[in-house]
């Protein structure tokens, strides 16, 4: 409640004359330099809002736009560049290879390229994670020659475009083979790679493997480039190679897909990418 001023006793400044259950305040006002400086940063505050565009609907006194001033650089870069990509989009995949400059140029572009937009999915490096690919290797669902990994880049799996690659396993489970037959399966795809599993139940999962799966396959499980059908014989697995994951992918197939990135790249961006995509270790 308010009271009289009076000078405190022990530190001899005047009161406010506030006080709150006996106590109280002292009238010890901020120090000038503080008000000073705070009213500068605020009308600093203020007029930093009417020069540049900081308001809604506010262009600025001097019609300033950051992001004008990124798509002037990025207009200066793309025009410094504009040679090299033309020589690329008119330079045969083969020939890029053979042009150290030019092969230099697309693997450090691809290198940018794949980190912003795939490495996602397919991880730093192309190492791969569960579901997709590890493109660092020499296993390839589709490919692993230049103009395979070229064509998969731009054309995807299993999307929504007329000319993606298509293939389809069938869902065993609904109705094709009984879960025994595909128990049996699994076990001789198992023996397949080596893997351990029921030496008898194998035997007799090889002759519905010949007739089933070995159409796309392979008789000894070698796979098929030109139907996206995996090698089996080997112990790089994309979904995980013990019997339950197997048993699984016979019973309910699986059905990956990777977008086309034609119409999202122009075909010069799409050859620096299929060019460190090859570089990258596993290429053909």
């Amino acid at each position: 409640m308010p009271t009289k001023v009076e000078k405190d006793a022990v530190t001899g400044t005047d009161t406010t004359g506030h006080e709150w259950d006996g106590v109280k305040e002292l009238n010890t006002p901020l120090p000038k330099w503080w008000v000073y400086t705070f009213w500068a940063t605020a009308i600093w505050g203020l007029a930093y809002c009417l020069v540049y565009p900081a308001l809604p609907g506010h262009k600025g006194f001097f019609g300033y736009s950051q992001r004008a001033e990124i798509e002037k650089s990025m207009g200066e870069a793309k025009a410094k560049l504009a040679p090299r990509m033309k020589q690329m989009a008119e330079t045969p995949l083969a020939d890029i290879r053979r042009n150290p400059d030019l092969l230099r140029f697309a693997q450090a572009g691809g290198r940018t390229l794949f980190n912003d937009n795939c490495a996602t999915c397919h991880g730093p490096g192309g190492a791969g994670n569960k579901g997709y690919p590890n493109l660092a290797d020499d296993d390839w669902l589709w490919g692993g020659k230049l103009d395979e990994i070229y064509q998969t880049i731009r054309e995807g799996v299993r999307n929504s475009s007329d000319d993606s690659r298509q293939s389809q396993m069938p869902k065993f489970g609904e109705g094709g083979l009984t879960q025994p037959q595909i128990s049996d399966v699994a076990d001789f795809v198992l023996a397949l790679s080596g893997g351990a599993g029921d030496a008898t139940a194998a035997k007799r999962g090889e002759p519905i493997f010949g007739e089933q799966c070995a159409s796309c396959h392979g008789d000894k499980g070698e796979g098929n480039p030109e139907v996206g059908a995996p090698r089996l014989s080997d112990k790089i697995w994309l979904y995980g190679g013990d019997k339950k994951t197997i048993v699984e992918s016979i019973t309910y197939s699986r059905a990956g897909s990777m977008p086309g990135w034609t119409g999202r790249f122009d075909d010069a961006t799409i050859k620096m990418l299929a060019v460190y995509v090859h570089a990258l270790g596993g290429g053909k």
